[in-house]
């Protein structure tokens, strides 16, 4: 009999501050409408810095160029058998689309301050967006070349 194999979910996300302010989503999930910073799922074959320009755009219509390695986080979802294994970047937006439409569920992006995003705990969809928040005003900042990818090879 064959065990099935563990993985946990790789998500990138882009921690982006803009004169006191963060760039966050307000997403329609499973739990209901809640906030987070622009993340998604690392696709097959994709970067770790190519996956976090994709979904700061998809999900905010923003052109999004990392400059710093924020941190990784891990965390197992208290009632789903899930684990996530976060890399987040902070770098800076280099541009707005108007006309791009957004990722199904993604309804508005928000630009908060930290104090916005304090009074709306209860709607974060995950910890990870709090300890990034405080992770980023810290001064927490790793270089991107910390990170070695390796090209597939043909």
């Amino acid at each position: 009999m064959s065990k099935e194999v563990w993985k946990p979910h790789v998500v990138v996300a882009a921690v982006v501050e803009r004169d006191g302010r963060f760039l966050l989503v307000e997403e329609e999930t499973d739990c209901g409408i809640l906030f987070n910073q622009p993340a998604g799922h690392l696709e097959d074959g994709e970067s770790l810095l190519a996956a976090v320009r994709r979904e700061a755009f998809e999900e905010t219509a923003h052109h999004f160029e990392p400059e710093a390695l924020l941190g990784i986080y891990h965390w197992r979802h208290p009632t789903k058998d899930r684990t996530y294994l976060r890399f987040a970047f902070t770098g800076v937006v280099t541009g707005f689309d108007p006309t791009a439409a957004l990722d199904t569920g993604i309804l508005r992006a928000v630009w908060l301050t930290p104090e916005e995003i304090e009074a709306c705990r209860m709607r974060h969809r995950s910890p990870f967006v709090d300890q990034c928040v405080a992770d980023y005003l810290a001064g927490r900042r790793f270089p991107l070349d910390l990170i070695n990818e390796f090209p597939l090879l043909q």
